[in-house]
Formats: C-alpha cells, sequence, structure tokens
C-alpha cells in the first residue's frame, strides 16, 4: 500500500506564464499537520527541488484542511525526547531547513489558513511574507503542553514582534487572530479562506515582473542584516556591496535602466 505523501506540491502558472508559484501543502489534516521529522525531511527535499528549478519564482506554504500547522507530533515526542542523539538531530535539521528558507533566492510566502502554534508559528517565522486567512489563529503554545520552542520561536519571535509582545505570548500561550498578527507585525496580508492561495498568486505576480537576481540579492540582504543584528553601520556595507556587485556585473540592472528609457516592459534573465 502507497502511504499519502506529508507533503503536496503544485505548481501554479503565474498569470498564464511560465513562471510559477510552487504550492507547497502540508497533507496530514486529521492530525493538524504536524511537523514530524520524516515531514520536516521531505520539507527540507522539496525546497531542495524547487531552489533548482528556475521557472518557480516564489513558494507558498499552506497547510491541508483546518490547520496551517500545529507543530510538532506529541505522540512521537514521547519516544524521540527520550533520545539523546535523535531529538537534537531533529532539532538541528529544523534549523537547518527553515533558516534556508533566508538563503533562498526565492521569495517564500506562510498562507496561514487555520491554527498555527509551535512549529507551525516557527515555520510562519522563517517565511518572508505572511498571508493569513481571517479563520487563522496563531501562537506560540509550546508551554500549555509542557514544552519548550525549539525550532525559533525563542529567538524569531521577539524579533519579530518586540521582546515585549513575544513574552506575553509565549508565557501565556494564547492565540492571535489574524488581524492582531498583523497590527503586530507577523502577518503581511489578510484574506478570506476561499481567497487565500489568489492572494499568494497575487504577490508572485508582483515578484514575477521584477529580476529574478535582484529580488535574490534584496531578500538576503535584508534578511542577513535582519537575523544577524548588524547595527546600522554594518547593515549599510552590506546593502552598499551586494548593490554594487549586482549593478555592475549583472544583466538585469542595465536591462532595466534600457526598459526604463525606451518605455517598454523590461525582460529579465536573472543573470
Amino acid at each position: 500500500m502507497t502511504s499519502t505523501p506529508t507533503v503536496l506540491v503544485d505548481r501554479m502558472s503565474i498569470d498564464g506564464t511560465d513562471q510559477q508559484m510552487a504550492l507547497v501543502t502540508l497533507n496530514r489534516p486529521d492530525e493538524m499537520n504536524p511537523l514530524d521529522w520524516d515531514t520536516v525531511k521531505d520539507l527540507g527535499e522539496t525546497f531542495a527541488e524547487l531552489e533548482q528549478d528556475r521557472d518557480v519564482r516564489v513558494v507558498a506554504i499552506t497547510g491541508a484542511g483546518r490547520a496551517f500547522s500545529a507543530g510538532g507530533d506529541m505522540k512521537k515526542y514521547a519516544t524521540l525526547q527520550r533520545d539523546s542523539v535523535d531529538f537534537p538531530q531533529f532539532l538541528e535539521d529544523i534549523h537547518r531547513i527553515f533558516s534556508g528558507i533566508s538563503q533562498s533566492a526565492k521569495p517564500y510566502v506562510a498562507l496561514v489558513n487555520g491554527v498555527a502554534v509551535a512549529g507551525g508559528i516557527e515555520l510562519v517565522l522563517s517565511c518572508d511574507v505572511v498571508v493569513a486567512s481571517t479563520k487563522a489563529r496563531i501562537g506560540d503554545a509550546h508551554l500549555v503542553f509542557g514544552q519548550m520552542g525549539g525550532g525559533g520561536a525563542l529567538t524569531l519571535l521577539p524579533r519579530a514582534i518586540g521582546p515585549v509582545r513575544a513574552r506575553e505570548l509565549v508565557l501565556s500561550g494564547r492565540m492571535m487572530d489574524a488581524r492582531e498578527a498583523m497590527d503586530v507585525g507577523l502577518v503581511s496580508r489578510i484574506a478570506e479562506p476561499d481567497e487565500l492561495v489568489a492572494a499568494g498568486l497575487s504577490f508572485a505576480a508582483e515578484v514575477a515582473a521584477k529580476s529574478p537576481l535582484a529580488v535574490a540579492n534584496a531578500k538576503r540582504t535584508m534578511n542577513a542584516a535582519w537575523s544577524e543584528g548588524t547595527g546600522i553601520t554594518e547593515g549599510l556595507r552590506l546593502e552598499r556591496t551586494a548593490t554594487s556587485l549586482y549593478c555592475l556585473t549583472s544583466d538585469d540592472a542595465p536591462e532595466g535602466l534600457e526598459a526604463f528609457a525606451q518605455k517598454r516592459p523590461a525582460h529579465y534573465t536573472g543573470r
């Protein structure tokens, strides 16, 4: 018997072109899409494959059913957390795969369709843009079940929404609705449930009109300056270096200038 895949991938055309948004769906809806070790590895393999696909301009992540992801698999944790070799390796794999999102050349969009807690919020925090359904509920909730955030919540959440709000959210274990999550800066856009994927495609269309190389450089520069906690001087140095390299060596930078001067659409190659 063939097992049901934990991760589904649907490549969706952007505005009828060859450019695509890859919709990655966590596919264990009956269990609220837990991020067990197998699923984390499947995500890593999926992301690596999509990274090599030049037609994919944006990667969107969502969940099947009523949850984005309710986090780790609590049943499997009962055994995994007793293993002094496998459990640290599991956490290391999560960190490697989730942190790799910030280094990807492609923007990642979390399409939060429902509950996103624990590992779910850690995956959300790893993405570049977050679009939440009006039915989304987002929180940490590790402490509610005697757990601790180990996939980035304790480090990334204070940086994303500020330390005071993050401490309150983690220590209380409460959930935010989409509006509050947007107000604190965790969510970029809000959409009705049946319009969530369309909202992702709308963002993807905005990205697809840009140079792939410029998008990758801009994303990586912003993420590096943010994640490393660099001061303004170092952040500006990083920005200056990346911009100089792109403008002096790429085909896309002069193409954008020529297209503007000639009043025509730009034809970017990503080189």
